[in-house]
C-alpha cells in the first residue's frame, strides 16, 4: 500500500485585462488509484509579480501582459 501526493496546475485567462487564474490540484493517490483530490487558487493581475512562480505561469504572463495590457489595467485601477 504506498500513497503517493502530485499537483498538477492548469490556467484560464480572464477578461480584458487578461486576469490568469491559476488552479492547483493535489491528488493523493494509492497505489496509483486517485482517494482525495483537493483544489486551491490563486489570480494573477496584471501588476502581480510572478517572479517567483513556475516558468510556465511566468511565460504566459510574458506573452499575454503586453505593455498596452499593463497601462490599461493601471489606468482602470486609478479610475477606481
Amino acid at each position: 500500500m504506498a500513497l503517493e501526493k502530485k499537483q498538477t496546475y492548469d490556467y484560464e485567462v480572464r477578461g480584458q485585462f487578461k486576469i490568469i487564474q491559476e488552479r492547483c490540484k493535489t491528488s493523493i493517490e494509492e497505489d496509483g488509484k486517485e482517494i482525495s483530490f483537493s483544489y486551491n487558487r490563486k489570480s494573477f493581475a496584471p501588476d502581480a509579480d510572478v517572479s517567483g512562480e513556475s516558468d510556465e505561469l511566468k511565460a504566459l504572463a510574458n506573452a499575454l501582459w503586453t505593455d498596452e495590457i499593463k497601462k490599461a489595467y493601471e489606468d482602470s485601477q486609478k479610475e477606481d
